[in-house]
């Protein structure tokens, strides 16, 4: 395959266009195999040449996106973790903000100081 004609090339006589044997049409199929084997093997050629380095370069490639798309779900796991806690840390303490006025209202209720029925009235001197 030096010149890149198919007739030169090969060592079959029957592919040489001189031959009495074989037809025009014969001829042209001949050819035509003969530029397909040669496609065929530059395609070939060129998958081994990209079946080395380029594709070890690609999958690095793939493998440093893996890392960084595996750490941003890492970090947006650890966000909606964070928001979720802090929003029952303030749920807790709002219960116990709660707990403890309705705590305070029951003491003071409990011990007679019902500050929400009583009518406050000053009576003697200062009144």
């Amino acid at each position: 395959m030096s010149d890149g004609t198919p007739a030169q090339e090969s060592e079959n006589p029957l592919l040489r266009a001189s031959n009495p044997m074989v037809s025009d049409l014969e001829q042209e199929v001949l050819d035509e195999y003969a530029r397909l084997l040669g496609n065929v093997n530059k395609l070939s050629d060129k998958l081994a040449d990209l079946s080395g380095d380029p594709s070890s370069l690609t999958l690095d490639g793939l493998r440093l996106l893996e890392r960084k798309t595996a750490t941003v779900c890492t970090l947006l796991k650890a966000s909606v973790y964070s928001i979720v806690l802090q929003q029952q840390i303030f749920n807790e303490s709002e219960e116990q903000q709660q707990q403890m006025e309705h705590g305070d209202q029951m003491q003071y209720h409990d011990q007679g100081y019902d500050m929400q029925d009583e009518d406050v009235t000053f009576e003697g001197r200062y009144a």
